[in-house]
């Protein structure tokens, strides 16, 4: 099976497991009276949104190069990443304003309604499905190196994370009374002051990526060291990188004995290609400079 079917395979399951969910939160948190749960719910749509998202720029980010994009369309799934990790901005940002007019109401005397038992056990379902969602999206997206899936994996994780906040809420309030009903949402505040953290360390690496941000230090100095290691190739410098969806791009100059023949340097230059395609994968871009010694 195709990395991009694989990926389309992983985050099917994963919405029809959101789509089942939204009805199981809208159900109970109706039903149930619980207005934690109904934020759940919309959390959960996000979800299933980002799904659709990913099913359609990974489609496109496997597309092979063209006239128009030389390097491919790998950057499609960074930008799918990069709408994931706003989608969980703006969940999370609904989750806390949601919860923090709930709370000024309480502290102005007002009542919030108690929940019904219904709106916790969807709470318990959510936490368990989702959990196992994380990990198994989580392991898939590493295996198939998918920044989106593993970005999709952690919006799974946060709908988690929330509704362990409406299950504390919801918990409190049945077990301590109508006094506590206020954990509803001081726990949806403190979820989306963590939803918020999980999506900063998401759209990061994503905004570097589609600026074109240098590869780390400690990989720069290896692929220098690689290089070097290649008979006949003296001082590289100027290397340039940077990364396009799963793989990478690099440029390097490197210096020759001005008199080789040309046959000869062509032959260091595709060693240099090959030995650099081979350590960081065969769809890696390296462009070779060659400079006679001075």
């Amino acid at each position: 099976m195709k990395r991009e079917d694989q990926i389309a395979h992983v985050t099917l399951v994963g919405s029809l497991v959101n789509l089942l969910l939204v009805a199981l939160k809208l159900v109970a948190g109706v039903v149930g009276h619980s207005s934690a749960m109904i934020s759940d719910a919309v959390h959960s749509i996000s979800d299933f949104v980002t799904d659709i998202v990913v099913l359609v720029f990974v489609r496109i980010s496997a597309l092979p190069q063209d006239e128009n994009h030389d390097y491919g369309h790998g950057k499609y799934e960074t930008l799918a990443t990069l709408l994931i990790g706003l989608a969980l901005v703006a969940a999370a940002i609904g989750i806390v304003v949601d919860g923090a007019g709930k709370l000024a109401l309480w502290l102005q005397g007002g009542d919030l309604p108690k929940p019904g038992t219904l709106a916790l056990w969807a709470a318990v379902i959510s936490i368990i499905v989702k959990e196992a969602l994380f990990r198994y999206t989580k392991i898939k997206g590493k295996h198939l190196n998918s920044k989106a899936l593993e970005a999709n994996a952690w919006h799974h994780r946060s709908d988690a994370l929330s509704s362990i906040g409406a299950g504390i809420g919801i918990g409190g309030a049945i077990l301590l009374g109508n006094r506590w009903t206020v954990l509803d949402p001081i726990a949806s505040i403190v979820v989306g002051a963590m939803l918020v953290k999980v999506a900063w360390e998401l759209l990061g690496p994503s905004f570097g990526e589609l600026t074109d941000k240098s590869l780390p230090a400690d990989t720069e100095n290896e692929m220098l060291e690689l290089i070097s290691s290649v008979p006949g190739v003296d001082d590289p410098h100027h290397l340039r990188t940077r990364q396009i969806g799963n793989h990478i791009a690099a440029e390097i100059h490197i210096r020759l004995d001005g008199d080789m023949s040309l046959n000869q340097a062509h032959v260091i230059a595709s060693e240099v290609e090959h030995r650099f395609r081979r350590r960081f994968g065969s769809d890696a871009h390296i462009i070779v400079h060659m400079e006679p010694k001075k």
